[in-house]
């Protein structure tokens, strides 16, 4: 049932150039899955379609999960107009504290990354306080925390790894899902593991339930959403690489551990950004700083908070990397807030701040991580792959001024 406009609205609807608003596509938003889908596709080409194979898949993911964990901190922090240059020294840090009290001094694994949690959060706490509350630059303040923090790490570790992990951190970090269920034949594609393709149904019915109800909402009150032909391409579209990853992975080793946390982290973090009121003051102080501290929001506090956040985020990839090599070593980490910032910028985050969301995060992470992999399969020099991801991040930070200069000169 169509709700009639109000005579506001109407009023409103006439004097706008153009008459009634249309739905107009987003570049940056769809563009980075339009890129996405095209560098898998070029290098499932290039390798034979040894890019899209179920161990290959299962490789990214787990490969780079330490990498997608710092890229939902460190999208927040970015969102909020600020940038953290210290999580890769974070990493190692937390790493070494979580090896040394587990293996050195026998602490229960569970107790032990709480213990490296709340680490990771003082961290996080100290470089806040400074950004914050003492109004240092987040450049400098974290600039400062990687050469710090990194300091840290030698002296706890010295020129030595120590490991190994206890078998469950070990399987955090590379372990599959039992078989709970037993295997499914899939005809031609062989056996498939019953539990992981539950899961994948529920996500994409999970994933229909949430637009049909996004879109319900806005046209509810009266907001401008796209054709409904392009919704369900666009729905059919996640619901079809969903799967097809979901089968691939439940035809390999099951369900990684870690892509079971990084749901978990997606799902947590999305409504965050998306209902929770503390999301929306993160978008209003990257978005206008002024106009936030005018509006009431305690810019300070969410600023000092981001940056707890990050640090706890940054400790637990220091688990994943540190429990995936078995080991805590002193250069553990490195650059890896390059990785994280590219992946942030990448899936769509505004220089300015203010923009920017998790799940693109997520996609400009595994932009990376298909680089490197696909590279890697065609046998490219490591200078190859760094140039690859230079000109990448240079362009879709090109891309992103472009759809801001057309944006205005449109308006």
């Amino acid at each position: 049932m169509s709700v009639a406009p109000t005579r506001v609205q109407a009023d409103v609807l006439k004097k706008a150039p153009g008459g009634p608003r249309r739905f107009q596509l987003n570049l940056r938003q769809s563009g980075i899955y339009i890129a996405f889908a095209a560098i898998v596709l070029l290098f499932t080409i290039l390798t034979g379609g040894d890019m899209l194979a179920p161990q290959n898949i299962s490789n990214v993911i787990v490969q780079n999960s330490y990498i997608l964990i710092l890229a939902i901190g460190m999208i927040l922090v970015i969102i909020a107009g600020h940038i953290d240059l210290s999580v890769g020294s974070i990493v190692a840090a937390t790493g070494a504290v979580a090896a040394v009290l587990m293996v050195n001094h026998d602490v229960p694994w569970p107790l032990a990354l709480l213990i490296t949690l709340i680490v990771g959060g003082l961290i996080g706490a100290w470089q806040g306080y400074w950004v914050a509350y003492f109004g240092i630059p987040a450049f400098i303040v974290t600039l400062a925390g990687m050469l710090l923090f990194r300091a840290v790490t030698y002296n706890i570790l010295g020129n030595r790894g120590i490991g190994p992990f206890p078998e469950e951190v070990r399987t955090l970090a590379n372990g599959f899902t039992e078989g709970y269920l037993g295997n499914i034949g899939l005809g031609a594609l062989g056996g498939a593991d019953l539990f992981t393709l539950l899961i994948g149904v529920f996500a994409v019915g999970g994933i229909v339930v949430s637009q049909w109800r996004s879109r319900a909402g806005r046209l509810r009150f009266g907001q401008v959403v796209e054709p409904f032909p392009l919704f369900v391409a666009k729905i059919v579209t996640a619901s079809v690489v969903v799967m097809f990853v979901i089968v691939q992975l439940a035809r390999f080793r099951n369900l990684p551990w870690v892509l079971v946390l990084l749901a978990a982290l997606v799902l947590g973090y999305s409504l965050l950004t998306n209902r929770a009121v503390f999301g929306r003051q993160i978008y209003a102080v990257g978005g206008n700083l002024q106009a936030a501290t005018l509006s009431g929001v305690k810019t300070k506090a969410v600023v000092f908070w981001i940056f707890v956040n990050m640090g706890v985020l940054a400790a637990l990839a220091g688990i994943i990397f540190a429990g995936r090599l078995n080991q805590a070593n002193p250069t553990g980490g490195d650059q890896l807030e390059l990785d994280a910032i590219a992946a942030a910028f990448i899936g769509g985050a505004a220089v300015q701040g203010g923009v920017g969301k998790v799940v693109g995060a997520i996609t400009g992470g595994l932009i990376m991580g298909v680089i490197n992999n696909g590279m890697s399969l065609i046998g490219a020099p490591s200078e190859q792959v760094m140039l690859v991801k230079g000109a990448v991040l240079l362009a879709a930070v090109a891309f992103d001024v472009w759809t801001k200069r057309r944006a205005g000169a449109s308006r």
